[in-house]
């Protein structure tokens, strides 16, 4: 998996979400970008589900809207950014979940057919912004958000250091 690469994530790990005590219900199949590697651990990444801007009806524009222009120190304006991939975009910010390469269903491809990786410094840098309040509210209220990130990170955590351990 490569940082700010987009990739579609296998049922199976929305699934191990939904185990987790978690709420996904989300039936569209959208991609999510692998924004950054955890510092807890190595092979754990932050994702960001991401869908078309295009594709909300007005309110849902307008929603999304008022949320961004909440004063910067109030937490919501960090739960969507929009900006561009490949189209205008839609980041569910407050939806970030912890990620494997395990649960990489296939890559999001742009144009060219190549993986789709965000490069624009900017967006990274809002985004990135954005997920680190996120969890730094998660970190103070563990599981705060519906897709109960402290439960998901932990679980994906146990399951690589078993699979360290299955190697040696």
């Amino acid at each position: 998996m490569e940082e700010h690469g987009m990739y579609f994530g296998k049922n199976e790990f929305y699934q191990i979400i939904r185990d987790n005590g978690g709420v996904w219900n989300d039936s569209k199949e959208r991609p999510i970008i692998c924004l950054m590697k955890s510092v807890e651990y190595n092979d754990l990444y932050w994702a960001i589900p991401v869908g078309n801007y295009e594709h909300r009806d007005e309110e849902q524009k307008k929603r999304i809207e008022r949320y961004m222009n909440y004063d910067k120190k109030d937490i919501r304006s960090c739960f969507y950014h929009v900006g561009k991939t490949n189209e205008k975009s839609i980041f569910f910010i407050s939806d970030a979940v912890p990620f494997t390469e395990k649960y990489v269903d296939r890559e999001y491809k742009n144009k060219s057919k190549k993986i789709h990786i965000v490069k624009n410094k900017i967006l990274l840098a809002e985004l990135e912004y954005k997920l680190c309040r996120i969890l730094e509210l998660e970190n103070r209220k563990p599981n705060h958000f519906r897709q109960h990130i402290t439960d998901i990170k932990n679980y994906l955590i146990k399951e690589l250091k078993s699979e360290i351990n299955k190697d040696t």
